[in-house]
């Protein structure tokens, strides 16, 4: 602050100066300002700056509040009129009609409820008429003397008789006469209609004893008692009762939105709320299905993210079920527009509508959307099959297998399919698929890997023949290089869907011998299978890293995660940074069984309930698919009744290869090697030659190459193909040391 008086000095340059005197810690410190701006920080020697602290920064906010106006240098930009036709242009139109009545699925899903409605309360009341006729005949007579007493009540007007009773008591003679006087006016007016009505009513009496018979009369009389007792049976013992129990939610308004918002404890929420920067409602609060919907922007600072973390409290404000309550953010806008869906009744609890796919005689192409589950407002969310890898995750019991299950029930309705099954949990739950399945396993005994792990070796090679059949189509029938309906269609390429469901696949990838090659395996299907028609699905309850190697958790397109526990789990599954875009698997309560976020059918991330099929509705499902499968000649593998051979399964040609160099050989040619597996195992290798032990040692590493050897036959020497026990060995001992790694 100022201490004196500004004065002016000279300085060397004979300029005149101001000088100000501002107190530093009870001590006057001159300080010399040039006249055309405030002294700068770099300008005051350091020592001064130092002693003066925040006394310079005073000094200048004092000066440039000084500054007139005009030398103000403004900082907001002008002010940006923008036309009519601008601000229209961005406005959203809303529907002319409500959703329902554009969506055909929802009416018929309306009028079918509203045509069983009907049928059951008719039937209800139908059922219970022997008892609503004598109720209402014996009520009837209570009803008639509240209806006379009421007449008799308002005939005589009773209604003014405690005012008459007061000027009685006070002895107001003017007042009571004037009062009795207008009563008995009432009462004379009252009286036309009461009696022309009971005349009228004798005369309806007179004529129906003389004209109708006396059976007629007892029923008109007994239909006038029973009509009487039922409309005038009292609102709390009604004669009929209601057919269907209905609990009406209330009704969503900005206040409860708000009130809930504010609840939750969020620091930044509340400040700004308390500050009067109330929450902004950018669109009408209005129905929305089965619920309501409610657009919100959050104060600054504020994400959907944090409402979303605390959808158990949300649930508790609003005073609803946690399955009703489902925040979302929209991205679209920006990260502080909150989505707020409340459901009438819990998601979970909710009835499904009937799955499309469920119906008799269902066919269908796993090249187009396919339904798979039902959004919080009871419409179908597709999915499409091809061109994907897919990963389903979730804790234990949350529905993971059975929503793995049905993706494979959608795969085997397409007659075209080729369908792979494997049940590494071994409780069954895949067995449904098995008379379709072209691959079937369950359970991870060694011989059960081992079967696994040929037939998966059979579709690396099969993918890689694909490459070939597509690298060698013309142009104009395969303009894409991928695998299209059409040439799915044609039996000649032999290029029809492939579609591999693997339940726990943490059992394959930390196996202790072959995980690596189940992951090189599957990785490679991942990156290459979807462009030749093979989809992989991937399902595990543990999904880190080692349960979800990084090349397939990076390359999978379509993901399902319901329930997990973490933010890593989460966005393992979902992708990267999905946990912080608000896309949350960890706000699933247990009893949100079987809904979960779907991430890469379409822009946004959906919550998606997916649909319960039990093992004998899965059974009758597949059981259709198979008539279907066999009409089109397409039953394969295992649903043929083929196995695989568990010893040629179990092969290793690397170390039976070894076997058969006997002491002192260094160097075989191809051809002995060949004979002597023949002779050691014949099943196996009796029909192999030179080229098929070249194909069979190449993922090994190892290539024929000219060795010097003896001809056991003549006893001569001689260059040919073949093989060294130095570089087989070599290739065994790294085979080795890696897979103990």
């Amino acid at each position: 602050m100022n201490t004196g008086d500004q004065q002016p000095v000279n300085n060397p340059t004979g300029e005149s100066v101001n000088t100000d005197e501002t107190a530093v810690n009870g001590n006057v410190v001159p300080f010399t300002l040039r006249p055309d701006s405030a002294a700068r920080p770099e300008e005051i020697p350091f020592q001064d700056r130092r002693e003066l602290g925040t006394a310079a920064e005073v000094i200048d906010a004092e000066i440039v509040d000084d500054q007139p106006a005009a030398t103000r240098v403004p900082v907001d930009p002008p002010d940006a009129s923008r036309s009519w036709w601008e601000t229209i242009g961005d406005a959203t139109a809303r529907p002319l009609v409500a959703k329902w009545l554009t969506s055909a699925e929802e009416f018929r899903s309306r009028v079918k409820y509203l045509v069983r409605y009907a049928a059951h309360t008719t039937a209800f009341h139908a059922l219970r008429v022997p008892v609503y006729v004598p109720t209402a005949f014996l009520r009837s007579f209570g009803a008639l003397g509240r209806l006379v007493a009421r007449l008799h009540r308002w005939v005589y007007d009773a209604e003014s008789k405690p005012v008459r009773m007061a000027a009685r008591d006070r002895a107001d003679v003017g007042e009571y006469m004037k009062l009795r006087e207008v009563r008995n006016e009432a009462v004379r007016k009252r009286m036309l209609p009461v009696w022309l009505g009971l005349l009228a009513l004798i005369a309806v009496v007179y004529v129906c004893l003389s004209v109708l018979p006396t059976f007629w009369n007892w029923t008109l009389l007994i239909s006038a008692l029973c009509a009487l007792g039922w409309w005038g049976a009292p609102a709390d013992k009604p004669v009929a009762g209601r057919a269907v129990d209905a609990a009406k939610t209330p009704k969503l308004t900005s206040q409860m939105v708000e009130d809930a918002l504010c609840s939750l404890g969020i620091g930044a929420l509340n400040q700004a709320y308390t500050k009067g920067k109330r929450i902004e409602f950018p669109s009408p609060i209005a129905r929305d299905g089965d619920g309501w919907r409610a657009d919100v922007n959050l104060p600054l600072g504020v994400t959907a993210g944090d409402v979303i973390a605390k959808r158990e409290e949300l649930s508790s404000a609003l005073r609803r079920q946690i399955g009703c309550v489902w925040p979302e953010g929209d991205g679209k806008v920006h990260e502080g527009r909150l989505v707020l869906w409340v459901g009438d009744k819990d998601m979970s609890k909710s009835r499904q509508p009937n799955w499309p796919l469920a119906k008799p005689g269902a066919v269908v192409d796993l090249f187009k959307p396919q339904p798979f589950g039902t959004d919080q407002r009871g419409r179908w969310v597709p999915v499409t099959l091809m061109f994907v890898s897919a990963v389903i995750g979730a804790v234990p019991r949350m529905g993971k297998t059975v929503s793995l299950r049905e993706l494979l029930l959608i795969a085997i309705l397409d007659p075209r399919a080729i369908v792979y099954a494997y049940d590494l949990k071994g409780t069954g739950d895949l067995s449904p698929i098995a008379p379709c399945a072209h691959a079937y396993g369950v359970g991870d005994d060694p011989e059960d890997i081992d079967v696994m792990l040929a037939e998966m070796r059979k579709l690396r090679i099969e993918m890689r023949r694909r490459t070939k059949v597509i690298r060698s189509l013309p142009e104009s029938v395969c303009p894409d290089n991928k695998v299209t309906p059409e040439l799915a269609a044609r039996t000649d390429l032999g290029l029809a869907p492939i579609v591999v469901g693997v339940d726990e696949c943490q059992v394959w990838f930390e196996h202790p011998k072959h995980g690596k090659e189940f992951e090189e395996i599957c990785t490679d299907l991942v990156k290459r299978g979807p462009a030749l028609g093979i989809t992989l699905i991937l399902a595990t309850q543990r999904p880190d890293a080692k349960s979800l190697p990084t090349g397939i958790a990076d390359n999978a397109i379509l993901r399902y995660c319901l329930k997990v526990l973490g933010q890593t789990a989460n966005d393992m599954v979902l992708g990267t940074s999905q946990y912080k875009n608000g896309v949350r698997a960890t706000m699933f309560a247990r009893t949100d069984r079987g809904i979960g976020y779907l991430v890469g059918e379409g822009e946004d991330a959906q919550i998606v309930r997916s649909v319960y099929k039990d093992a004998t509705d899965a059974k009758k499902i597949a059981a259709g698919a198979r008539r279907r499968r066999e009409e089109a000649g397409n039953i394969t593998g295992y649903a043929a009744g083929e196995t695989v051979d568990i010893e040629a399964a179990r092969l290793d040609p690397l170390a039976d290869t070894l076997a058969v160099f006997e002491r002192g050989e260094d160097k075989l040619w191809s051809e002995v090697i060949v004979s002597r597996l023949a002779e050691l195992r014949p099943a196996q290798y009796g029909n192999w030659t030179a080229a098929n032990l070249a194909t069979a040692l190449k993922p090994y590493g190892v290539k024929p190459r000219q060795v010097w050897s003896t001809d056991p036959a003549t006893g001569k020497g001689n260059n040919r193909n073949g093989y060294s026990r130095e570089a087989l060995n070599q290739v065994r001992s790294t085979t080795t040391k890696n897979n103990g790694a």
